[in-house]
């Protein structure tokens, strides 16, 4: 599904990392840690096709329509509703779905009767629940995961982990940044550990130390 050899990211002449060895299969949930300032961020973007490596090959079978991304930052339009949102995002995958399919995704959310207000009007949460609407509708088969919940009340919440379970149960796979490791390091089947620009552990959770990460957060 998604390969990294001896990929490494420069900003300039600085290290954000090197020599990631990957490879992603479909159905397993990965999670990425490390300190502030690993390049946890960085590398899902690489991941995800948003930004070049600087060295090393990546090779990914799915097409882009078969991918999303899903960040702390929404990337909504402020004045357009939250139906007009899903028309032009799933417009741009060539989805073509009418109205009752994109209000069946926003009742998913708990967005239904918000459907014809300004999303510009959302609190953080409700915004975050129209992306993850998104999401629903394009139904990925690669979703990238970068610090998801932040800001999402506990309902909102149990829906990412339920979607993020369902999708680590099939043929989908998630690529996963949390800065809460404790809660959700259970939910995944890999760690990558990232620690002073290299991988300091890759493989299965019940294999990570997770008491190396103690005192550093995980954002």
């Amino acid at each position: 599904m998604l390969r990294l050899t001896s990929v490494a990211k420069f900003y300039g002449e600085r290290l954000v990392f090197k020599g990631v060895d990957l490879e992603l299969r479909p159905g397993r949930v990965l999670m990425v840690v490390g300190a502030n300032g690993a390049g946890k961020s960085t590398l899902l973007r690489v991941m995800a096709g948003l930004s070049r490596p600087s060295a090393g090959e990546l090779s990914c079978s799915l097409d882009k329509g078969q991918m999303a991304y899903l960040g702390h930052q929404t990337f909504i339009y402020p004045e357009d509703t939250a139906l007009e949102n899903l028309r032009f995002w799933t417009g741009l995958y060539g989805l073509g779905l009418g109205d009752e399919a994109l209000e069946a995704a926003l009742e998913r959310v708990g967005l239904k009767k918000f459907s014809q207000e300004r999303a510009g009007h959302f609190s953080r949460g409700m915004a975050q629940r129209l992306n993850l609407a998104r999401v629903f509708c394009i139904a990925p088969r690669l979703l990238f995961l970068d610090e998801p919940d932040t800001g999402l009340d506990e309902a909102s919440r149990a829906i990412l982990h339920q979607e993020i379970e369902r999708a680590g149960q099939g043929e989908r796979s998630v690529v996963w940044v949390s800065h809460h490791l404790e809660r959700d390091l259970a939910k995944a089947d890999e760690v990558l550990h990232l620690d002073r620009g290299r991988v300091a552990y890759h493989g299965p959770v019940a294999g990570f130390d997770a008491s190396v990460m103690a005192g550093a957060s995980t954002c």
